[in-house]
């Protein structure tokens, strides 16, 4: 790329080749919005039930947290970079079965057999070159194919649901690796070593999103794909990349999810992407590509999983959730309409 080019291709990205002007800007606050909420369910969990505030209860809450927001920090990427995957609830699922088949012996002692092809300290790893694949594959289809993404996400997840059940047979997985449980298990400084990576890496994508060239660069795709191309920016390139990285971390979800409840369930994953995208637009990340911060998605699943927490301990049933992510959803797309002052077709 020429220095012209270059320059045109930073200038297209907000932020890039000119010196911040410190000035108040209250679109900022919008990251801030959702911590009094927090706060809020936080004095409405203790006055429903004492239980809220035990150490038991918060960790629990924390764990299903940091599961449930690798799954969100992938979404919001994407999101901001105006694409969307629906792929992601099964990915989280599919990816430790086709792992656990890869590893399992053909025979022997255990409930389920697979065909031994890989060692057992490769479980990890080949779980994650499944989600890899998964996402290279989805990019594939939505930037040469030029396939509807809506559909080929949808299309994707309804085949690897099919796919996990065809190769469990239908069953959970109660026996993995030693290598694959520890992360899910494992206990750092007084907290689960899954709320701890979560941390990091939100802290690593935020980073990477306001002061990488490539990672501010989403924005301006998000924003406007066109202007993003004719400024030098290799939009396709970008975008499958970051498609690639929402399924691996929906796989390394996976091995949390798996490594936290000991084995690989049959139905890990089901109506996920509820929650992801009710987290997800609650914290303020646009459907329609180019606004948010995964700061906003990290307060929107914690304020969703505060929610059902809250829910739950005031005895309403499981049954209510899918109608609550809706519901939050819709309320929140309304309040953001009014709020932006975007005018819709």
């Amino acid at each position: 790329m020429s220095d012209t080019s270059q320059l045109t291709a930073d200038a297209a990205v907000p932020g890039a080749g000119r010196r911040p002007v410190p000035r108040i800007q209250v679109g900022r606050y919008r990251d801030l919005s959702l911590l009094p909420v927090i706060f809020v369910l936080g004095v409405i969990g203790f006055i429903v039930s004492p239980a809220f505030l035990t150490s038991d209860n918060l960790i629990g809450v924390l764990q299903q947290t940091s599961e449930l927001s690798l799954l969100v920090l992938g979404e919001a990427m994407i999101l901001i970079c105006g694409r969307m995957d629906l792929s992601l609830e099964s990915t989280i699922g599919v990816a430790p079965v086709v792992a656990m088949w890869l590893v399992m012996p053909s025979s022997g002692s255990a409930t389920y057999h697979g065909i031994g092809l890989l060692p057992g300290w490769m479980s990890i790893p080949a779980c994650l070159v499944v989600g890899l694949l998964i996402g290279g594959f989805n990019g594939f289809m939505i930037l040469k194919l030029r396939v509807n993404g809506f559909i080929a996400t949808l299309g994707m997840l309804t085949m690897l649901r099919g796919l996990q059940d065809g190769i469990s047979q239908g069953k959970s997985i109660v026996e993995v690796p030693a290598s694959f449980s520890y992360l899910g298990k494992a206990s750092w400084i007084g907290a689960p070593a899954a709320v701890w990576i979560c941390l990091v890496l939100f802290a690593l994508g935020g980073l990477a999103l306001g002061y990488l060239r490539h990672g501010r660069a989403l924005y301006a795709i998000g924003g406007n794909t066109e202007a993003a191309r004719a400024a030098g920016i290799r939009v396709d390139r970008i975008t499958w990349i970051v498609l690639a990285l929402g399924s691996l971390l929906a796989a390394f979800a996976g091995v949390l999810y798996v490594g936290h409840y000991g084995a690989v369930s049959s139905t890990q994953g089901d109506g996920w992407i509820f929650q992801v995208f009710a987290a997800t637009v609650i914290g303020g990340v646009s459907l329609n590509g180019g606004r948010g911060t995964l700061f906003g998605a990290l307060t929107g699943v914690i304020a969703l999983q505060l929610v059902v927490n809250v829910t739950t301990l005031g005895g309403v049933p499981p049954l209510w959730d899918k109608f609550l992510y809706g519901a939050i959803i819709i309320v929140a797309l309304i309040i953001s309409r009014f709020a932006s002052g975007e005018k819709q077709d």
